[in-house]
């Protein structure tokens, strides 16, 4: 700290030739209230299951819970708590015009036989403690899963390991990988 007691200089002349007020250095900083701290608990909560909702929702859903907190509140509690509500940016589908386009291998290609186009993802399965990740190799032709692996870590070896256990149907002419954006599941606050 820049103010200390000192046998020369007064707390009161350190303050002013550091120009400020000799009060900002006694403040103490009161802590939030319990209410404050329950709805705060209450928010945590809530954002982990809907992180996509604003302040006007959760507004709503702490009212069904008792606390009748109006919404700069929440605002400021929220702000407080780094929350921020999860929702698609403007211009987000708007590409970067330095980054490279690749071509799209499979444009008019009639996808006839087995081991001709196979493709790869990798999604997440909500656990009670966590989530686990699960990685999938598909041929497009017979739709038939040809390797697949889970993990408890995003590490990539499970993926490896995945397209190293498919190799023993074949090989592919057409390697990619797909990608599907889904809508998070909603989950009831009584459950």
């Amino acid at each position: 700290m820049l103010i200390e007691k000192h046998e020369e200089l007064s707390i009161r002349m350190q303050c002013f030739l550091l120009d400020i007020a000799p009060s900002s250095y006694y403040y103490e900083p009161c802590g939030e209230t319990e209410e404050n701290l329950q709805i705060m608990r209450h928010l945590d909560e809530l954002y982990m299951d809907f992180p996509f909702y604003g302040t006007r929702r959760m507004q709503q859903e702490l009212k069904s819970f008792g606390f009748a907190a109006n919404r700069k509140r929440i605002q400021r509690l929220m702000r407080l708590m780094s929350l921020q509500t999860l929702y698609p940016k403007p211009k987000t589908s708007v590409r970067n015009i330095e980054h490279i386009v690749y071509s799209y291998l499979l444009r008019n290609v009639a996808i006839e036989r087995n081991n001709q186009v196979w493709s790869s993802d990798i999604t997440y399965i909500p656990m009670k403690g966590g989530f686990f990740y699960l990685t999938a190799v598909m041929d497009w032709f017979s739709r038939f899963v040809v390797g697949w692996q889970i993990s408890n870590s995003m590490e990539s070896t499970f993926c490896i390991e995945a397209l190293k256990d498919s190799f023993s149907y074949g090989k592919p002419e057409i390697f990619t990988q797909i990608k599907v954006h889904s809508t998070p599941q909603r989950r009831s606050l009584q459950s």
